[in-house]
């Protein structure tokens, strides 16, 4: 029997047994179609995740599961194989893949202008990134070498895309049998698959991580719309296709936590709901993910410790990359804890061969087992709704399974055969047999205790001497034979040589002993070794509840200065300070400012408050929280869309980094609140994000909620490409005179999209049920939220002239424009600027980087303040934000301001600039609690920040920020102590690496190779 298994097998791989599966090719030689019946019996079987049959049979025929149980009958025709002491578990399936599709391949290099318009032939999207007429199913080609590295690891089938933009097609569901595509083919259209990359398109436009959600949210508009078209006014094959993916599920890669977030917001605007690649860091955002209600296929590329051995290398190293190489085995069982469903896959493990250990090592760090089988199986066949034939091993389901020696999840078990649509691929020879146990070992008139250890195919085997020490034997175990080595005493020498063979329990052989002679050598069993306590599955939610307990706490955000908690709202009283109040009342000495429910209750003397949390502000200044009009932290994967001259539909909105060190170290500067500005690349930027430095707070909550819209434009050199480099001489505008056409262009489409749209909505609903509604156009749509004073521009700004023009383009399409910044040059058109209604938001002192800087002087924001404009002073800099008292401390040396007025540039300003005054930029009865402790006058270059606080609640304390360097110094120590530890004991370690960090302001972006995050 066992010969004719053996000879089956043989045949399975060369593909001469099934020729049934084929039906349409015909066979050279004598076709096979006897059924293909096989049995197992005697073992361990898991039909599903969580259902366990002992002694069990599995019946397949023809590839598909026929039965199983425990009364299952055997055909006399079927292949038995007995399986006693084996288990067998559903074959694996990953999600997520590039598996037998051709990888990407960029275009060409050329040196030369930019690319602006798509080179792909045929009638496609106008934009390369968009690739909805992929699919993976037409270029799938079978590869052996990597199908068999996947069934090692035990997986049976994988899902396979083409890695390709922001749209990538469908993916195909294949097996990974041997053999052509029209037998592994199990799927032409699985899923739909999306991203936020390019890809390797050499094409402009997007060029930015906002830029890419806004192409990303105009192409659901765009193929709804052309869906209602009839006739098409045009063709447009990735429109069509992406109709066509509606319906499937969508799959979605990120590339941190954040995006996650990212992609939901988008999948709720047009009610998707996505299945997220994510990228392992996801229980750093553990709620807000959960909140989302989206599966989660979950990568298993756990990092190695960093070598620390060399100090200066080591202060390379972020202590959040530390923190995230201790808990990063320990996703998986914070995402089951809080009830986030996942699946496991490959991608991003560099060795797909280190797979099943890193599954492993999640079960190690708290994974339920039963959970990470449905990670493997039920899940991922749910995704792609295969549940009913993958997944499990039900009747009629696919006869794709592992057998193993014993617990799947134990690190000493291994993977016998894998059995793909009914197809066997043997991985290790069953034959081995369980020799472990103690023995009598006699040869030579010498007795030892002789102790085989390990598993079937793993064996190992030392001599226990009478002193109770060990000598290590060098032992070959095959099918029945057995051959030893040791030498008893290591100083004497002395070397025995054993071969042998099996008979019954017992070990019979010839020996070569010491000397050189032979003799006959016999170990006599002895009983079963003393077994070990079993490793105890962590089932129970009491139990996991207590395992997440032990595992290191998260912070929030995952950073240095991150915390346990994120700050709430308290009920506060500040005592005698001298407070700011950008009031009537201006500054007030000895007074008292009671903080309730994230507002300013009272202000006055001698106030109190039941159970209220008393500061002593004696001494000390208590200001408004510094508000920067121009800022371009917390923005991921860059500020500046500047693919084309018009990019109104880019939000920065999309983009917020909560995460951005730069926050913390800016709450320690007392800034509040800030507007986040697209960059100055083209005359027509992205929409504004309006913020409070909540720190710890996700993207969303860091919004100010209400705010008006803004957005930004720009004017001068930077627009017109003249610091571009020679080869940025195609986008059109490439002088100031086309900067005006550009915006007067924009500006009278947008008065036509408007019209259109009121001839629409005008129709009798007779007639608007027999009409196509116009297209859409998000970048329209910003344009005439202008027109409607719905929206408000900043405009970067230098040269009078240009100033001039636009306040005159404002005129001519009926809007102010609502603050010029930078407007070095705003002294000579402050009367213009203050009859058209601008504000002027200026630096104090910073000019002479480019040409069209020239004429700045420092009296500027003075001059503009007494020709009666709004003026406030911001940084456009991360460094500059924390020092913005400083900043308008230069507004009284050189324009002879009062204190006052000065402050006022930081705070009431910027906030009535961005209609936010309202609520902030002073400190009044009702107005949002930001406020600002300082030790000394806020326009002194020796004040400090004691506390920072916003809506009530403390986000920088000077204490806490003390304390925070030591737990950070004690943290990094500890965790270097613990990577030494893993080197120590042989485990791989990777060198520390610079990580670029970007800094962004209008005129260029500062690049650090590395920067020291947590000091």
């Amino acid at each position: 029997m066992r010969k004719l298994f053996k000879l089956l097998l043989i045949l399975f791989s060369v593909g001469i047994v099934g020729a049934k599966a084929q039906e349409t090719f015909r066979p050279n030689g004598v076709a096979n179609e006897r059924p293909q019946v096989y049995a197992f019996t005697n073992a361990t079987i898991f039909t599903t995740y969580n259902t366990r049959i002992e002694n069990a049979t599995l019946l397949i025929e023809n590839g598909k599961v026929k039965a199983v149980g425990t009364s299952v009958s055997v055909p006399a025709h079927a292949v038995v194989t007995n399986l006693e002491g084996k288990t067998i578990y559903p074959g694996f399936i990953d999600p997520y893949t590039s598996y037998g599709v051709p990888a990407p391949k960029n275009q060409p290099f050329e040196w030369g202008p930019p690319q602006m318009d798509s080179k792909k032939k045929g009638a496609y999207n106008w934009s390369e990134a968009i690739k909805a007429h992929v699919n993976a199913s037409e270029v799938f080609e079978p590869n052996g070498k990597d199908a068999k590295a996947m069934r090692a690891q035990g997986f049976g089938v994988v899902n396979t895309h083409h890695a390709d933009g922001i749209v990538r097609g469908t993916s195909a569901l294949v097996s990974l049998a041997d053999g052509n595509p029209q037998n592994t083919l199990l799927n032409t259209r699985s899923a739909a698959h999306y991203s936020f990359r390019s890809g390797t398109t050499r094409q402009e436009n997007p060029g930015s991580l906002m830029g890419i959600i806004a192409v990303l949210r105009q192409t659901y508009l765009d193929a709804q719309w052309y869906a209602n078209q009839s006739p098409k006014p045009f063709t447009d094959q990735d429109l069509m296709a992406f109709n066509n993916l509606q319906a499937l599920p969508q799959i979605f890669v990120v590339g941190n936590r954040l995006e996650v977030l990212r992609a939901a917001k988008i999948g709720n605007e047009f009610g998707k709901k996505y299945i997220i690649v994510g990228n392992g860091d996801e229980y750093q955002r553990l709620n807000e993910i959960k909140a989302t209600g989206m599966d989660l296929i979950v990568p298993v590329d756990f990092p190695d410790a960093y070598d620390v051995e060399d100090p200066l290398e080591a202060i390379m190293i972020d202590l959040d990359d530390m923190m995230h190489w201790e808990m990063a085995a320990s996703n998986p069982a914070r995402l089951a804890q809080a009830g986030i469903n996942f699946s496991f896959t490959t991608y991003g493990l560099k060795s797909k061969g280190k797979f099943l250990s890193m599954v492993r090592k999640a079960v190690e760090a708290g994974l339920n087992e039963t959970t990470a089988l449905k990670a493997l199986t039920l899940n991922p066949a749910r995704m792609l709704r295969q549940e009913a034939t993958l997944g499990n091993l039900n009747p009629g389901s696919h006869a794709n399974f592992i057998v193993t020696n014993g617990n799947l999840f134990e690190s000493g078990t291994s993977i016998y055969q894998n059995w793909v649509q009914g197809n066997p691929y043997v991985l290790k020879s069953m034959d081995a047999k369980d020799h472990s146990g103690n023995y009598k070992l006699a040869v030579n008139n010498q007795n030892y205790d002789l102790v085989i250890e390990g598993k079937a195919g793993k064996h190992k085997a030392k001599i226990k001497l009478n002193d109770s020490t060990n000598v290590k034997v060098k032992a070959t175990f095959q099918a029945n034979t057995v051959a030893f080595s040791f030498t008893p005493d290591k100083e004497k020498g002395g070397e025995y040589r054993l071969s042998g063979w099996f008979e019954g329990k017992d070990i019979k052989g010839r020996a070569k002993v010491p000397g050189g002679q032979w003799a006959n050598f016999t170990a006599t069993y002895a009983g079963a070794l003393e077994a070990k306590e079993a490793k105890k599955e962590k089932e129970t939610p009491e139990e996991a509840t207590a395992t997440a307990a032990e595992q290191p706490q998260v912070v929030y955000p995952f950073s240095p200065y991150g915390n346990k908690q994120v700050p709430q709202a308290q009920t506060m009283l500040f005592r005698n300070a001298t407070v700011w109040t950008n009031e009537a009342q201006g500054i007030m000495q000895n007074a008292d400012v009671l903080v309730r429910n994230g507002k300013i209750a009272a202000v006055g003397q001698n106030l109190s408050a039941e159970g209220a949390t008393v500061v002593d502000a004696t001494g000390k200044h208590l200001t408004s929280g510094i508000i920067d009009e121009h800022s371009h932290i917390a923005i991921s994967r860059g500020v500046n869309e500047g693919s084309e001259a018009v990019t109104a539909e880019v939000r920065i909105g999309d983009v917020i980094n909560s995460e951005d060190i730069n926050i913390y170290r800016q709450l320690s500067g007392g800034v509040t609140a800030a507007q986040l500005l697209h960059g100055s690349a083209n005359p027509i930027g992205g929409q504004s994000g309006l913020i409070k430095l909540r720190w710890g707070k996700k993207p969303e909550d860091m919004k100010i909620q209400g705010a008006d819209g803004f957005i930004k434009f720009a004017l001068g050199e930077n627009v017109k490409q003249s610091n571009w480099g020679q080869f940025y001489t195609v986008r059109f505008p490439q002088s100031r005179m086309g900067v005006e056409q550009v915006m007067v262009d924009a500006f009278t489409r947008a008065r036509e999209y408007e019209a259109a749209w009121k001839a629409y909505n005008g129709l009798s609903r007779k007639a608007k049920a027999n009409a196509v509604p116009p297209r859409k156009d998000l970048e329209l749509e910003a344009l005439v939220e202008i027109l409607n004073k719905q929206r408000f521009i900043t405009c970067h700004s230098y040269v009078q002239s240009e100033i001039n023009m636009l306040m005159k383009v404002g005129d001519r399409f009926g809007f102010t424009v609502n603050t010029f910044t930078h407007i070095l040059e705003g002294y000579k058109v402050a009367d213009k600027m203050a009859k058209h209604g601008a504000a002027g938001s200026t630096f104090a002192d910073w000019w002479a980087y480019k040409f069209e800087v020239r004429e700045a002087i420092p009296y500027n924001a003075a001059i503009m303040h007494e020709a009666g404009v709004t003026v406030a002073i911001n940084s456009d800099d991360a460094e500059m934000g924390r020092r913005l008292n400083q900043e308008a401390a230069k507004a009284v040396k050189y324009g002879g301001m009062s204190q006052e007025d000065a402050w006022k540039t930081v705070t009431l300003n910027p906030a009535q600039m961005l209609h936010l005054d309202d609520h902030m930029g002073s400190i009044k009865v009702g107005k949002d609690a930001d406020l600002v402790l300082w030790t000394d006058n806020p326009l002194s270059i020796y004040a400090k920040v004691e506390k920072t606080v916003i809506d009530g609640a403390v986000y920088f304390d000077a204490q806490q920020d003390l304390q925070k360097r030591q737990e950070i110094a004690q943290e990094r120590a500890r965790l270097t102590g613990k990577m030494r530890g893993d080197k120590l004991s042989g485990k791989p370690t990777r060198k520390p690496m610079p990580k670029q960090y970007i800094e962004w302001h209008c005129e260029h972006m500062n690049i650090f190779y590395h920067e020291e995050h947590d000091h």
